[in-house]
Parts: structure tokens; C-alpha cells; sequence
């Protein structure tokens, strides 16, 4: 199999950092993606390069292991094993090619040793991590779903489950590639990226929010509608309410990742609204009640 340079496909350099690694895959597989080139097959290969490309790249510990291995990275451990194992016998053994035995041994410790009939016993690789990057709108995280993603050509459908949060990685073990000499399967890691455009802020599970509250109930109190995440709710306003006043809806906030049932709270600000464009009966009005109030 010829080599991929990894790097290239991106169009990178290999000193690139990690910001710009993600940087140049979200706009490539924007560019390639299957969805806006239907019935494409360059650009559907292309897209699985670039797939392929940022799994190995976007993963610290796999990236130091195609720098330092190139084509052969996924059996880094393995060659790391066999130079220590060289390390040590060169430190406390004088090592003898001439007879094959040190010879052998270094093979049987790369690619297997002998079984107990003399056959040999090929050495079992894992197969390769993917990793994906799943873009989703915090209200599409509010309630566990299932999605269904398609990884290296694969469709594979999994579980969200409620409250999972921005930069969070999940791991979904044997979801990677094949094994090499019956080896396991690589794992799945997910990261997922929210973006909030809903009107509340979230906060370790807390959302917070604003309610306009007309200048007249905010003095003499009285019952309003107010939004939460799921649905709407009514408050009792209490007489006097100032401008800035915070109150608690527990557990109308967000769900908590893995904990079915339990959620945070919603905080909501009270701003009063100042009434704009009187009419000349309405200033009458005010300035009569300014007069009573300092009287």
C-alpha cells in the first residue's frame, strides 16, 4: 500500500497545531461532503481521505506515532518493544547474529512467536481509532436521541444521551478499524462541538434568562407568561418588584449528563420596561402620582 501523507491531504504543514489541523478538516469536508456532491465518487473519496487524515492527525497520542513511523504507525508499540528489547541485550548481553538465535528472536517478538506444534503465532494488532467530530444545537442535546453517523463509508447509529456538553469526548469501543492477525477492533471517539442559539445562557447545568416586565405590574404585582427551555410557565409578580430582580425556577434548567431525571435550575432577571410615546393624559397621570408621592 502506498503511503498517505496525511499532512498533504489536509494541507498542512506537519508543524501545524492542533487549531489549525480542525480548522483546515471542517473546511475541506464542508467542501467534500457527500451531501452537497451527490453521486460524486472523487469527492466522496476525498471526503473518506480527509476523514481518514483527522483521525490520524487530531489524535494527539496516534499523530506522534505517524511522525515518528510514518506508513507503519499503528505498530509503533510494537517497534518500540523491539528496540528496548535490542536496548537490553546490547547493555547486558553480547548479541551474536552468527548461530540466527538472537536473530529469530527479534523477529518472533515483532511478528510472532512459535506455537506449541512449531507453527508460528502471529502477533495480534488493535485495529485503528476513528475519531469524529458531531456539530449539534443545544436544544438537539436537551433530550437523549439517537443520530446516525457515517464513519469511513459506514453508517453507525448511536445514542445521545441528554446534557452532553461542548468539547465533550465519548468513547464507543470497537467502533474503529479492523484488527490486523484477528486483532480487536479500534474504538470510536466522538467530540461533540454545541452551538447555543436559543435565548438562555448555560451554566454547569443552570440556564439564565431575562423577562420584560411592564412598569405597571412590577408595581402592583400580578401574574405573567414566562419562557423556559421546554415550554412556557406562569409566575405571580410580586408588588414592587425592582428592575434586576432574580428569581429561581428549580429545575427548569439542563439536564444532567447520565443522571435520568435530574436537572438544573432556570434563573430569570426581571428588566422593567419604562413605557415610551405618552399620551398627554398619561403625563397628566404620572405627574399627578409624582406630586402624590411627594406629598
Amino acid at each position: 500500500m502506498a503511503f498517505i501523507d496525511y499532512y498533504k491531504i489536509l494541507g498542512v504543514d506537519n508543524k501545524a497545531t492542533d487549531v489549525e489541523i480542525k480548522k483546515a478538516y471542517r473546511k475541506l469536508a464542508r467542501k467534500h461532503h457527500p451531501d452537497l456532491n451527490p453521486n460524486d465518487q472523487e469527492a466522496e473519496k476525498k471526503f473518506k481521505e480527509i476523514n481518514e487524515a483527522n483521525e490520524v492527525l487530531s489524535h494527539s497520542e496516534n499523530r506522534k506515532k505517524y511522525d515518528d513511523y510514518g506508513e507503519n504507525w499503528k505498530n509503533a508499540e510494537q517497534f518500540e518493544k523491539s528496540k528496548q528489547q535490542q536496548q537490553y541485550q546490547g547493555n547486558g548481553q553480547q548479541t551474536d547474529y552468527a548461530d540466527g538465535a538472537d536473530f529469530s528472536n527479534f523477529f518472533e517478538s515483532m511478528f510472532g512467536g512459535r506455537t506449541s506444534n512449531g507453527g508460528r503465532r502471529s502477533t495480534q494488532f488493535k485495529g485503528q481509532d476513528f475519531n469524529a467530530e458531531l456539530q449539534l444545537d443545544l436544544k438537539d442535546v436537551y433530550t437523549t436521541q439517537k443520530r446516525t453517523l457515517t464513519i469511513n463509508g459506514k453508517n453507525i447509529r448511536i445514542t445521545i444521551p441528554a446534557g452532553v456538553e461542548n468539547g465533550q469526548q465519548i468513547k464507543i469501543s470497537g467502533l474503529g478499524g479492523e484488527g490486523a492477525s484477528s486483532g480487536p477492533k479500534g474504538d470510536l471517539y466522538i467530540t461533540f462541538s454545541i452551538e447555543n442559539h436559543s435565548k438562555f445562557k448555560l451554566e454547569n447545568h443552570n440556564l439564565y434568562s431575562s423577562v420584560d416586565l411592564d412598569l405597571f405590574t412590577a408595581t402592583l404585582g400580578g401574574d405573567i407568561t414566562a419562557e423556559t427551555f421546554d415550554g412556557k410557565v406562569k409566575l405571580s409578580v410580586k408588588p414592587g418588584t425592582q428592575n434586576g430582580t432574580k428569581v429561581k425556577l428549580k429545575g427548569k434548567g439542563f439536564p444532567i449528563y447520565k443522571k435520568d431525571g435530574e436537572f438544573g435550575d432556570l434563573y430569570l432577571t426581571y428588566q422593567i420596561l419604562i413605557p415610551k410615546n405618552l399620551s398627554e393624559k398619561e403625563k397628566e397621570l404620572f405627574t399627578e402620582l409624582a406630586k402624590l408621592r411627594k406629598s
